[in-house]
């Protein structure tokens, strides 16, 4: 993982934004997305009817489930979760965030034209293959971007590996090329700057790893065996 990481002081930022924003390159080339214009199609909840959102996010694997897959013990673990609740309903932390994610989906759309987004999407090669990016948007040549919003009181240097995984599995349910991951960091709670970014290219060696492990996920869900 180091690889993606080291170029991310040399890379050029986008010259479509007024905000300079360094890549991650992907490990591969990602080659066409013949599904990117066809993600409005794929649409199942919304967030805003939370119950409605719940109900199908429960019926598939999320980007929030992905984000933990990276062992056979963690798929396991992601099974009894999932199959027996977890109990975490949430805390001022996740709280914030919430409160937080408009203002920032704002700053996103003035600076890169990426449009907010509530909605679930499944996956073309897999319904129950789901995500809710916090961003959408179909540029020329049907090439899709995402967004993908967080907050945090740690000044990072590199983007943890979880929230990887839940980037490359959105880019793999609606057909992206690449992801804006967007934080701002905060000090009890009070943005202490400006939201900090980065282009995250779509990576289909790690993407092929994760549908792999998500299926084994399913399948043990399907049994009713963690």
């Amino acid at each position: 993982m180091l690889s993606l990481f080291a170029v991310e002081d040399a890379a050029q930022a986008t010259s479509r934004s007024a905000v300079a924003c360094p890549a991650i390159a992907a490990n591969s080339p990602a080659p066409a997305r013949s599904m990117a214009s066809s993600y409005r199609s794929r649409i199942v909840a919304d967030s805003t009817d939370r119950v409605a959102w719940l109900r199908a996010r429960s019926r598939g694997i999320t980007a929030t489930d992905v984000a933990g897959l990276s062992t056979q013990h963690s798929v396991r673990a992601a099974a009894r979760q999932k199959l027996h609740g977890s109990g975490f309903s949430g805390n001022v932390f996740t709280d914030h965030g919430r409160a937080r994610e408009p203002e920032i989906a704002a700053w996103v759309r003035s600076n890169y034209g990426i449009e907010p987004s509530t909605s679930l999407f499944r996956s073309a090669h897999d319904a129950r293959h789901l995500a809710t990016p916090d961003g959408v948007v179909l540029r020329a040549a049907d090439t899709l971007e995402l967004a993908e919003i967080k907050t945090t009181n740690k000044s990072w240097r590199s983007i943890p590996r979880h929230y990887l995984r839940q980037v490359w599995w959105q880019q793999y349910v609606l057909g992206a090329e690449r992801t804006l991951f967007v934080w701002e960091q905060h000090e009890n709670f009070v943005p202490v700057a400006e939201p900090e970014c980065r282009w995250i290219d779509r990576d289909d060696n790690q993407i092929a790893i994760l549908v792999g492990l998500a299926d084994q996920l399913l399948n043990l869900l399907t049994t009713g065996r963690s």
